[in-house]
């Protein structure tokens, strides 16, 4: 018997869960969930004869260490930050872990003594970073084995709203945690590198640099810069490359909207407003507008930002209710950021049938022989409904997928590392391909400098 303990039973833990108990019976798996709540975990596993869930307070060292002590491998699908003392203790006990999440300077330090005891320590091995990661390095190794010189590398992914439940005009749900998406692109300028020029877009402009993707069978889209594309410029082995850019996928509009939070500074997360738990959505949206006796917060607010009455901005702010004066935030000593993200969760949060899509593209130029090439690389994921999203299927399933491999000793490279190796992303993907996860590759006309880029 193999003992798997999945700490954390958040949004994205539903597919993760569903797979494992799938193969339970047939790997002799036993699955415990700990959670601070064991309601959502309980609704997955239904009484399922595998699997329990347990209540766990991750800061509780006594009950954590006690569940880790006693399990084979750790899944740990908590926010990034917590990530840190449960491999600590996956270290002490002697057990592999896995996470979706980018690899810390805290979990990088625990790779010698990772090593040392023989456990594999598997990052970043979830969407995005994860399916992008494995899809990008499998076709960067085929296109290097023939002897060519790759170019440009362009990798974009966004979690939607699908048609069918795109009902809004901002053409957006959320999918994953909102406060993820409300404070996308803080903590530094985005960096990239065109044509062998850098390039940095502080967060101020971020918006308003965006580039337009068209993506088989799903149309066309908007994409602005991820924080930092040139870190994976050594891990992908493409330390000399002319052009590297990494973005997040919106529908086209939607960045000139959300720019209007960034310039009135709705989504500063540095500092907490007085009263915030009595203020209405309409004294929100008033704390970033200039004083006056006469004008109402709608005419401010359309003066400030130069928006006519007509615009679809206009209509898109209306659609929120964030000029209601009746509707309070509730939220004590709360950020700007976790006032905007209570508004917008009125709107934007998926009801019981909506699905979600998940979309990502990889571009690849590359010259062999004399002649450039370029390849398009394309995924269009859709989910089911609130519960099994698309997100949660396109996280999950990998984390499961690696998990299950490292147990059966398939994966057993050990150390700190994230899913770049032919060892780890072949099966890997050769297996989400059972479950729908297949992107559609073709050759395209070598364009080199995207002319749909828009920031120069």
């Amino acid at each position: 018997m193999k003992n798997i303990l999945i700490i954390g039973a958040g949004k994205s833990s539903s597919f993760l869960i569903k797979y494992l108990l799938e193969k339970s019976d047939k790997e002799n798996l036993r699955i415990l969930i700990g959670d601070i709540s064991t309601e959502n975990a309980d609704k997955i596993i239904n009484k399922h004869k595998n699997a329990k869930s347990v209540v766990l307070d991750i800061f509780n060292t006594k009950q954590r260490q006690e569940l880790i002590k006693k399990t084979d491998l750790v899944i740990s699908m908590l926010p990034a930050r917590f990530h840190i003392e449960v491999a600590k203790d996956c270290i002490l006990f002697s057990k592999h872990m896995v996470t979706a999440s980018y690899i810390s300077e805290e979990i990088k330090a625990l790779d010698t003594a990772a090593k040392d005891k023989n456990l594999v320590f598997m990052n970043e091995v979830g969407l995005d970073p994860g399916i992008d990661h494995m899809s990008a390095m499998q076709i960067l190794d085929k296109i290097r084995n023939k002897g060519a010189k790759i170019l440009l590398f362009e990798s974009f992914c966004g979690g939607l709203v699908a048609p069918e439940s795109d009902n809004n005009l901002w053409n957006y749900k959320f999918t994953w945690n909102p406060r993820n998406v409300v404070l996308a692109g803080q903590g530094g300028a985005a960096m990239f590198i065109q044509e062998g020029t850098y390039k940095y877009i502080p967060y101020h402009k971020l918006f308003r640099r965006t580039e337009f993707l068209n993506i088989s069978d799903s149309g066309k889209f908007e994409a602005y810069a991820n924080r930092d594309s040139l870190k994976y410029r050594s891990v992908y082995g493409l330390d000399n490359i002319p052009t590297m850019y990494r973005g997040t996928i919106r529908k086209v509009g939607f960045s000139r909207a959300w720019n209007i939070f960034v310039q009135l500074g709705m989504t500063d997360d540095s500092y907490t407003i007085e009263d915030s738990e009595n203020m209405s959505y309409r004294d929100f949206v008033n704390l970033f507008l200039a004083y006056s006796p006469s004008d109402s917060v709608e005419l401010k607010l359309r003066s400030y930002l130069k928006i006519d009455q007509d615009d679809v901005m206009w209509e898109k702010l209306i659609e929120l209710d964030i000029f209601n004066p009746k509707k309070q935030i509730g939220l004590k000593n709360a950020t700007p950021a976790q006032m905007l993200q209570k508004i917008l969760q009125d709107s934007w949060t998926l009801q019981e049938d909506d699905k979600d899509m998940i979309v990502m593209q990889h571009l690849f130029g590359y010259e062999i022989d004399g002649k450039k090439h370029q390849i398009e690389s394309s995924l269009t994921v859709i989910g089911e409904n609130q519960t099994y999203t698309a997100m949660a299927k396109t996280v999950g399933l990998p984390v499961g997928i690696a998990a299950l491999k490292i147990l059966k000793g398939e994966i057993k490279t050990p150390g700190v590392q994230l899913p770049i190796t032919k060892e780890i992303y072949e099966p890997i993907l050769k297996e989400l391909e059972n479950y729908g996860i297949k992107f559609t590759e073709k050759q395209v006309p070598y364009l080199g400098y995207n002319p749909n880029h828009v920031f120069g």
